[in-house]
């Protein structure tokens, strides 16, 4: 009989720990999804300004070269 309690503690304690990891992986993913969302919003503006020199300077390239 003491060595179901004994099984029935173990087995609830593996529980709790495993749902605590779970829960600590699932709210890591949560705060590095939002981390990339911050980042890309903060990058977007260099990468249009990067495009828009991008295409000037190839606008320019196909006007300024002889023909």
């Amino acid at each position: 009989m003491l060595l179901l309690i004994v099984w029935i503690v173990v087995v609830v304690l593996a529980l709790v720990v495993l749902g605590a990891i779970g829960f600590g992986v699932l709210g890591a993913a949560g705060r590095l999804g939002r981390e990339l969302a911050a980042a890309e919003r903060d990058v977007r503006p260099l990468i249009q300004q990067a495009q828009a020199t991008a295409a000037r300077a190839s606008s320019t390239d196909r006007t300024d070269s002889p023909a």
